[in-house]
């Protein structure tokens, strides 16, 4: 039998009793060890035992916590009640987040979102891209882009709805088809605002130099205008922008400029209202001197001597007066800020044009312009006041459009009245100019650019606000990986295109340009119309403008439905209101660009009107980017004869403002890439080529007259010889800023040194149609 043992541990030896040897008393029970409810920091760290006692025989006693019990089941109950507490907020949060909608979230790190971040990456075909946003729980919000369109790198937002976004769109599109990185420069015009800061002209170097900082800063005597020649251009103006651009009492202000008259030979007292008159008259009347010199200008070099910024000491003047009214604005004021607005847009300074708008609505708010003026003001004042509100209305309008950017001015919180252009109201206008009919003046046409521009935001903005109803963000990033989701949206639009027809069918005859047998007015039936004799160019160029205008509008909301090629298009052809929006996109610009041509080369009504000018652009890359996406289409061929007219529009421009001919330059770039897409599809392999510039030849391959081949131009990454299942290829891998996706996947070996780019150069007599290719 196992003999039962114990050990008795004494120091460290150990001797082993047999239990008979036990001595027979019993030994005392161990007290039981009481628990601790709380110990003290001290001996929680030793791991020793603690007394219930404050302070206990440790020798450092120190309890942060002495009132927090440590037991168990208290420890539970606390675990319990922490739950209990988190399930309690996730509830209260959920709530708030399905009730917010200011609550934004990016759905994309790499895109550019409604409120872009802070940070200035690098541009390119990703970084450019589209993506939207999550508002509240389950609406999406279309993003914009991040772009720089002025002298500083510094990126600004734009919308969908703008022309940047929809040449960031092509841009990618291109950079994937011809395997080389397109960036938004080679798209982009040579203005003054390319080379200058602001209109003063600093150069960046001086931009360190007090004297280019003070505002007080002034100009001598000389070089201002002297009375006769600032008289010459106030009548400049009332002959070209006023009947346009309906804010000033001609009276009135011919009043107030008599009143700054000094000594004779003097100077006049400056005022910020004359001096922007003057400024923006100069902008005219400085295209047209230049239309008439022999001078050339240049296509590459915008300088201080370019006609869009004539009269920017004017200008400089006129803001320096403006700063001191800021707390005390007066209707000159709201006058000198709208004025400003259209000298900066025209000079190609878009964001100091809309900066000077933002200050024109608020300027206005604070006089209460947007209310019923008093009706103890003068009927003519009244109506003046009227005039002026929704003049900054539609402008204001207009240029949030063209930008994709939010609205100032509210038509809903709004009592002023439109303002009246009957007979009675005309002859308070403080103009005299001719009656049209019974029921037309000369303000008729203020009249209805208002009504235009109403119509056209009350369709803009049902498009847009319905954006998440369509495209719900779980395919892709944008609608376009959705072409379900796109046709839905593109039937929506059919739908709300009612007040734009409504406003067509109103127009008076008057102000209706006529057509050539049975053409109809505002139609795309490319119909040439009649410049009428006899006829005062104010009134024609009412005409004019505003169906420009109606054209220019309809084109920037057909124009999101011109969807590039790439995969998820390709696998899901699009509906045919899609197709059919992209179509009248493609017919408004056409439309507006043959209405151009035959206008520069029969009058004179548009040397010096900068605004045409950029509506000519914006149409000229709505057709460039119909041909890319469309190359096939029934109206093709028409497409790119109206981009060749609106090269011919370009260069008749360009006699008066260098960035026009940059604008011909880049426009026939793009009618060499489409030509030579256009061979590679219909098979012409070998015709699909393009000039090379003779100096980029070996120096040891002797000048001959071969063009280089489509494996040129389009080089191989992986050795594989150009053909046109190669260009299918490439059209089916091309992700544009339609579809999600990174170009980087693409083609990796791509690198992002200039030699790897197309090199554009203009030797005497090449006409801009020289390149030079990577080899």
């Amino acid at each position: 039998m196992m003999k039962q043992t114990m050990t008795r541990l004494s120091g460290e030896r150990a001797e082993r009793v047999e239990p008979s040897n036990l001595p027979s008393f019993e030994a005392p029970l161990r007290p039981k060890r009481q628990q601790v409810a709380r110990a003290c920091d001290s001996c929680r760290m030793h791991r020793i035992k603690c007394d219930n006692n404050v302070p206990c025989k440790g020798e450092n006693c120190i309890n942060k916590s002495p009132g927090e019990r440590r037991t168990l089941p208290q420890a539970y109950r606390e675990i319990d009640r922490l739950k209990q507490k988190v399930k309690e907020l996730e509830e209260k949060l959920e709530r708030q987040r399905n009730e917010s909608s200011l609550v934004y979230t990016c759905a994309r790190p790499q895109s550019f979102a409604l409120t872009p971040p802070g940070s200035d990456s690098a541009q390119t075909p990703d970084s450019i891209g589209v993506s939207h946003n999550i508002v509240g729980k389950n609406q999406t919000i279309w993003g914009g882009v991040m772009t720089s369109t002025g002298q500083s790198p510094q990126k600004t937002w734009y919308g969908p709805s703008s022309l940047f976004y929809f040449v960031s769109r092509m841009n990618t599109y291109l950079s994937a088809i011809f395997k080389q990185l397109h960036p938004d420069d080679l798209i982009q015009l040579k203005s003054v605002a390319k080379t200058f800061a602001t209109p003063d002209c600093n150069p960046t170097e001086d931009d360190e130099k007090t004297d280019t900082k003070d505002v007080n800063q002034t100009v001598s005597n000389e070089a201002y205008l002297t009375p006769t020649q600032e008289e010459y251009f106030l009548n400049l103006f009332w002959q070209s922008y006023h009947p346009t651009l309906v804010i000033l009492d001609e009276a009135e202000f011919k009043r107030h400029y008599r009143s700054l008259a000094t000594k004779p030979g003097q100077p006049r007292k400056p005022s910020p209202l004359v001096d922007i008159v003057i400024a923006v008259s100069m902008q005219v009347g400085m295209a047209v001197a230049q239309r008439n010199s022999p001078r050339v200008l240049s296509a590459t070099e915008v300088g201080s001597d370019d006609p869009s910024i004539a009269g920017r000491i004017y200008y400089r003047r006129c803001q320096r007066l403006l700063y001191n009214e800021q707390e005390a604005p007066t209707l000159m004021t709201v006058q000198c800020h709208i004025l400003s607005a259209v000298y900066t847009c025209c000079a190609a300074f878009q964001n100091m044009s809309h900066v000077a708008l933002s200050l024109a609505a608020r300027s206005a708010h604070m006089l209460g312009l947007h209310n019923k003026p008093p009706s103890d003001l003068p009927v003519a004042t009244q109506e003046l006041h009227r005039r002026v509100w929704w003049t900054l209305y539609a402008f204001e309008s207009k240029v949030c459009m063209k930008f994709g950017r939010p609205f100032y001015t509210n038509a809903d919180s709004t009592s002023c009245d439109l303002p009246a252009h009957d007979h009675r109201a005309a002859s308070l206008a403080g103009s005299d100019f001719a009656l049209l009919d019974e029921n037309t003046t000369w303000l008729t046409y203020a009249f209805y650019n208002v009504e235009l521009l109403l119509a056209a935001r009350k369709v803009h903005t049902a498009f847009y606000e319905r954006y998440s109803d369509f495209y719900s963000g779980n395919i892709g990033q944008v609608i376009y990986d959705d072409p379900p989701a796109l046709g839905r949206y593109a039937e929506y639009l059919t739908t709300v295109m009612k007040p734009l027809d409504e406003w067509g069918e109103s127009v008076p005859n008057s102000l209706k340009t006529r057509r050539e047998g049975d053409g109809r007015y505002l139609s795309t039936d490319r119909s040439p119309i009649v410049m009428e004799q006899f006829v005062p160019p104010w009134l024609q160029r009412q005409r004019l403008l505003l169906e420009s205008l109606y054209h220019v509008l309809k084109l920037n909301l057909y124009r999101p439905f011109i969807c590039f090629p790439s995969t998820a298009t390709e696998s899901s052809s699009l509906g045919k209101t899609c197709l059919s929006h992209a179509t009248s996109a493609a017919e408004h610009s056409i439309a507006l660009t043959r209405i151009f041509h035959h206008v520069v080369t029969n009058t004179d009504l548009l040397v010096g009107w900068h605004e045409a000018f950029q509506w000519q652009w914006n149409a000229a890359l709505t057709l460039a980017g119909y041909l890319f996406a469309c190359p096939t289409s029934e109206i093709a061929p028409t497409v790119r004869e109206s981009i060749d007219l609106s090269i011919a529009v370009f260069e008749d421009f360009g006699r008066s403002f260098g960035t026009s001919l940059g604008a011909a330059t880049v426009m026939r770039d793009l009618a060499i890439k489409i030509d030579f897409l256009a061979d590679i599809l219909r098979g012409n392999n070998s015709t699909a080529t393009l000039p090379i510039e003779p100096a980029a030849q070996s120096a040891q391959e002797p000048a001959t007259d071969r063009c280089s081949t489509a494996a040129d131009v389009i080089p191989s990454t992986n050795n594989i010889p150009f053909s046109q299942d190669l260009f299918s290829g490439s059209m089916n891998m091309a992700f544009s800023v339609d579809n999600s996706g990174d170009l980087d996947m693409l083609w990796p070996p791509i690198g992002n040194t200039a030699d790897q780019w197309w090199i554009h150069t203009e030797p005497p007599g090449s006409n801009g149609l020289g390149y030079i290719f990577p080899g």
